[in-house]
């Protein structure tokens, strides 16, 4: 598959995800009219939620991120190496300068964020750009880079924006359906409606975590590659990955922005790694490492 062809492809499920967006979620508010006997009232909002959202999702994404993040936009004087790195590299991917931002976290970590390469965010956390040296921290932006010229950012922004706010109603329906008034009079709704929105409600956030790990892995090794190829050094990136992998996650992350990272944000060495990778939205470092030395 060429460039070209996978840019292509990254655009058209971007729109794909907005429309099976609108469309899950509007479903989902029907179900929900169903069991409070107002079916249409019901659907209409969820139509007039989900455009909304999508609109907003695609314009302003990364801004969305960053907020959930509280990560903070950085200059040349305050980290030359990250800057310096993420200059040149632009230049030699082709790519107009990304603004960055920095997330003070002790962890490892960086991820790109934005709608193209135009409107693109580059953030690594304070903890990476202080125990990472020079040649390490140029893989890891080349990493995000290769994200960025590979169109990763619309789709992978979308789908934090759109997961995060299917999870955030759902979990508001569910809490208002168990709060509601207990002198309230279900006695005359159908018990296949009320079926159904309970099964809603359970499925919804498996849906949103199963729409993450279907775009995340293979795209992941695909940056290593690409990004690899930018610097002609996969033995940096292959270091980086190591010492990522040694320390834990972010405090700040979220489940709907999880997949943007470079590694894991949820990591936990205290489990097991099948356990650990089961529900991951990325690939296992060990099998990233191997692949990088293959190059």
């Amino acid at each position: 598959m060429s460039p070209y062809s996978l840019i292509r492809q990254n655009k058209s499920k971007a729109y794909l995800a907005m429309f099976l967006f609108v469309l899950i979620f509007t479903g989902f508010f029907y179900i929900i009219g169903r069991y409070f006997e107002s079916s249409l009232s019901y659907l209409v909002l969820g139509l007039i939620i989900s455009v909304a959202s999508s609109i907003t999702s695609y314009y302003y994404s990364d801004k969305i991120v960053l907020f959930t993040t509280g990560a903070k936009p950085t200059q040349k004087k305050d980290y030359f190496d990250f800057y310096t790195t993420t200059e040149n590299l632009a230049m030699a991917a082709g790519l107009p300068m990304p603004k960055l931002y920095v997330l003070e976290d002790p962890s490892l970590n960086a991820f790109a964020t934005g709608r193209d390469p135009n409107h693109a965010v580059v953030c690594a956390t304070t903890g990476l750009l202080r125990n990472l040296d020079r040649s390490e921290i140029e893989a890891v932006i080349s990493h995000e880079l290769s994200h960025i010229k590979n169109y990763d950012i619309l789709l992978s922004s979308l789908i934090a924006v759109l997961v995060g706010t299917l999870a955030l109603v759902s979990d508001w329906v569910f809490r208002s359906f168990w709060w509601r008034d207990r002198n309230d009079d279900d006695g005359g709704r159908s018990p296949v409606a009320f079926f159904m929105f309970i099964i809603v409600l359970l499925i919804t956030p498996i849906v949103a975590t199963l729409i993450q790990l279907s775009i995340s892995r293979k795209r992941e090794l695909l940056a290593d590659a690409s990004g690899s190829l930018i610097t002609r050094n996969p033995a940096a990136l292959i270091s980086a990955l190591k010492k990522i992998s040694l320390y834990p996650g972010i405090k700040t992350a979220s489940t709907s922005t999880a997949h943007l990272f470079i590694a894991n944000p949820f990591l936990d060495k205290r489990l097991s790694n099948w356990l650990s990778n089961l529900f991951s939205t990325h690939p296992p470092i060990d099998e990233r490492i191997r692949l990088l030395r293959s190059m």
